[in-house]
């Protein structure tokens, strides 16, 4: 909930927002990407239910949510029992990051963010991913947020640089990326000190969720665990702040540029 109030507009539903079932409709027959729909719970039937459907056949997170948050989300306004988050800005393809990379003479990095839920650090994250170079950050559809308009914010407009993949099953893709010849590396505790780690050749970095960590199926396909050494009574850092130490070695790395 907590996340749905940061991405609500007072007076009213922000502009990622669309409410109303014709138009939540209408929005998933456009074929623009769909982060989420929100449905009344108890609400089935009806258009509701072909909305449903349509939803879940494109490979939408439907969520049953009580009609009074959905209330409060929309300002007062005639949600009808219906709300559909869509994407500020457009997601891109896998082959998207691999061809950057290739139009800029340097071997790929890609981000792996494994089911972030809080969208400043998603936009933290893109923010240094593109100050870093990286070519394309990797989402999952599920149990993530996605390209929200808070998102696109806290990204200071990196939004717009850094390719966004989102895809079904980010276990797949990481595959998918190992037989491409790309490394995966999992910023995770008991791994090799962060700086004395080699990053050179195609990289993907995997940064864990907020309350989990790297999840196991991921930790397993890791080629390399890289850490952070924690000196505090605290034993771990932001998912944002990690990645962006780790992603600044890897630049510092690539960059030649030697430690004093």
């Amino acid at each position: 909930m907590m996340q749905e109030q940061q991405e609500r507009t007072a007076g009213g539903p922000n502009r990622d927002m669309v409410i109303g079932r014709n138009p939540v409709m209408e929005l998933l027959k456009s074929g623009r990407p769909v982060d989420k729909l929100l449905v009344a719970q108890g609400e089935v039937r009806g258009s509701i239910g072909k909305i449903i459907s349509l939803a879940r056949q494109q490979g939408i997170l439907v969520k049953d949510t009580n009609g009074q948050k959905m209330d409060a989300l929309c300002g007062g306004a005639s949600h009808q029992g219906v709300i559909a988050y869509t994407a500020a800005a457009a997601y891109a393809q896998l082959e998207d990051v691999f061809q950057l990379a290739e139009s800029r003479g340097e071997p790929v990095l890609i981000l792996i963010a494994d089911e972030l839920e809080d969208p400043h650090n998603l936009g933290a994250i893109l923010r240094t991913a593109e100050c870093c170079g990286a070519h394309g950050v990797l989402i999952p559809k599920r149990r993530s947020v996605g390209l929200t308009s808070a998102v696109f914010k806290t990204s200071a407009g990196a939004a717009e640089y850094v390719p966004v993949v989102r895809v079904a099953n980010l276990a797949a893709a990481v595959e998918e990326l190992k037989r491409r010849g790309v490394w995966i590396y999992a910023a995770d505790m008991q791994g090799t000190p962060w700086c004395q780690q080699d990053y050179s050749g195609p990289v993907g970095l995997i940064v864990g969720s907020e309350g989990q960590g790297v999840s196991r199926l991921l930790r397993d396909k890791c080629d390399f665990t890289v850490s952070l050494p924690m000196q505090g009574k605290i034993t771990s850092l932001n998912a944002s702040v990690a990645a962006s130490v780790v992603l600044y070695e890897i630049a510092r790395q690539r960059l030649g540029l030697r430690a004093k």
